[in-house]
């Protein structure tokens, strides 16, 4: 049986489990009970249906991993405090086991990357799970190596332990780790190995001098996005509106916004935005489309109607309808470039930079 389908199957058995402890609780709480066995029922309850949330999310995880379908969240991560993540995260598991976790860093003290931090975490997940379920007692080293190559960043895992030998067995490996650490921690074993293949990284397994192993992962990242800490022609940070009617979306563009070292203020529909930019005290507006009472394009007609300088604010038109008839439209409205959602931190980044620097009666910007 293949390593998939050997989870799989353990996956469906243990829900069975899980259910079948739901189903005994909740029929012990249909008869009278004291009402500390209540709560103790109503705990074992919500216990035993976490368990079936997190395995059914890992599984699904799994699948969409296998099918290149996982979606992975960029945004900056400072390297360091990934590192103390980890840390904490299997110091917590390891207490008691005699086995002794050292983590390490090694970059530069301020370093960052746009990643996946969760995921990124699953894949060292998988290696630490990996190389100690051959581990009984002493000690394991994890570190994160961090370097520079032009543009890029790379990444490189190693986890080394003083027993054990490298594996090539993928299905055994997934069955130790089970048997050391449960179910869930080889599902992350899995999962672990599937994420570095999508973020086009490598993995290694490599004797130490004398014995045991040293597993490695490496793969390139992205640097953050550069921060915009001065509007063009003055020392201060740029002050964006950000115009959406979904608090959602709004909260994502604040995010990135703030990422780049930007201020903002909201706007939840065009009457607002309006409104706001009449005051003078925005360098560029970020603009929906589809909002209730006045919609992006109306709205940006009416800023243009304003009296100067507000009237030159440039704006930036924010639309999951960004073909080239539509963008001409926004353009023609008097937009000053377009950001297609879902966004991405570097395009808006650069329609934002080269709108700031500019100013609105520069060429116009399209992502």
């Amino acid at each position: 049986m293949s390593a998939p389908d050997y989870l799989f199957d353990r996956v469906t058995q243990e829900i069975r489990q899980q259910m079948d402890c739901i189903l005994a609780l909740t029929s012990r709480l249909a008869t009278p009970l004291p009402a500390a066995d209540a709560r103790a029922c109503v705990e074992g309850v919500a216990a035993a249906a976490e368990a079936v949330r997190r395995i059914t999310a890992s599984s699904s995880d799994i699948r969409a991993a296998m099918t290149d379908t996982l979606a992975l969240t960029l945004g900056p991560v400072a390297l360091r405090d990934l590192v103390d993540r980890l840390d904490d995260r299997w110091r917590e598991r390891l207490a008691g086991s005699g086995v002794t976790l050292l983590v390490s860093y090694d970059g530069p003290p301020e370093g960052a990357a746009m990643l996946d931090a969760d995921r990124t975490l699953q894949v060292f997940d998988g290696f630490l799970a990996h190389a100690l379920s051959g581990v009984q007692r002493g000690t394991v080293e994890a570190m994160l190596r961090v370097r520079e190559s032009g543009a890029d960043i790379i990444l490189e895992g190693r986890v080394r332990s003083a027993t054990g030998a490298p594996s090539t067995d993928f299905e055994l490996d997934v069955r130790e780790i089970e048997a050391m650490f449960g179910l869930e921690a080889a599902m992350g074993f899995m999962l672990g190995r599937h994420i570095l293949r999508r973020l086009g990284g490598r993995a290694r397994s490599l004797h130490n001098p004398g014995q045991g192993e040293t597993l490695s992962f490496a793969f390139r990242a992205d640097r953050p996005p550069a921060r915009l800490e001065e509007v063009a022609g003055t020392d201060r940070a740029a002050h964006i509106l950000v115009v959406d009617d979904n608090a959602t979306n709004r909260m994502v563009a604040e995010t990135l916004c703030s990422m780049f070292g930007c201020t903002t203020e909201p706007a939840e529909d065009g009457e607002e935005a309006v409104a706001a930019a009449a005051s003078g005290r925005f360098d560029l507006i970020l603009m929906d489309i589809r909002m209730p009472r006045l919609d992006g394009v109306a709205a940006t007609r009416r800023i243009r109607a304003l009296p100067e300088p507000v009237s030159r604010t440039p704006i930036i038109a924010l639309t999951a309808n960004a073909d080239s008839e539509e963008t001409a439209a926004y353009l023609g409205a008097g937009m000053n470039g377009v950001v297609e959602k879902p966004m991405k931190p570097d395009q808006l980044l650069q329609v934002v930079r080269e709108n700031l620097a500019r100013g609105p009666e520069g060429e116009v910007v399209a992502a």
